[in-house]
């Protein structure tokens, strides 16, 4: 079971790279078995990422600055009102990626199950989407990277952002659909520390199971 480390929620947001860098340590240490599997979850600071895959024409219209990051995906925006977890634990032999992000998917579909929102995979895009009618609207994203057998970044679930950030952006490289909240889905104002606690339910509830 993991243990987990609250990094800061509303109002204490926590800068992007100060958080990268605290995964890093924790990465070190977790892929040396010096500290058990640990869950970061924060809400951060305004700011866009690129994951490897970004494309140039993905970037902000407006010529916001972008951090480059050394996750898979491709651009995607954190901010207030938007809680992420980074989840830094030794993947079991053989390492398969694919179940990891499946497993963070199940996490997010069962937390959001709690709020009244069915939850859903989509074929060939990674995240936990909701149908609406013949579309899909995306309500938690996932980029992860695995060095040492060991996981870093993770999930990002929308509580009560902002959606205009992801105007000026090609969000996770997906051009046709558009992107929701936990509070737009529910109409009722749900916020990162009400989610909080949820998440780290379902990750102690699966990780018995699982991991």
């Amino acid at each position: 079971m993991p243990e987990f480390l609250l990094a800061g929620l509303d109002p204490e947001f926590v800068d992007y790279e100060q958080a990268w860098e605290l995964q890093r340590e924790i990465h070190g240490q977790v892929a040396s078995g010096a500290r058990p599997a640990t869950v970061v979850l924060l809400e951060h600071s305004p700011v866009y990422t690129a994951g490897k895959r970004t494309e140039d024409e993905e970037h902000p219209t407006d010529g916001t600055r972008v951090i480059a990051v050394d996750r898979g995906g491709k651009i995607t925006w954190h901010g207030p009102g938007q809680l992420v977890g980074y989840p830094i634990m030794q993947l079991p032999n053989p390492i398969d990626v694919v179940g990891y992000v499946r497993w963070l998917e199940q996490v997010l579909i069962d937390t959001i199950a709690d709020f009244g929102v069915l939850g859903e995979r989509v074929a060939g895009r990674s995240g936990v989407w909701v149908s609406q009618g013949d579309d899909f609207v995306k309500v938690a994203a996932i980029g992860i990277r695995v060095a040492d057998a060991t996981t870093m970044h993770g999930f990002a679930l929308n509580c009560n952002n902002s959606l205009a950030p992801y105007e000026t952006i090609i969000a996770c490289g997906i051009k046709d659909a558009a992107t929701t909240t936990l509070s737009e889905l529910t109409g009722t104002n749900i916020t990162t520390a009400m989610a909080t606690g949820v998440v780290m339910r379902h990750l102690k509830e699966i990780s018995k199971v699982e991991l």
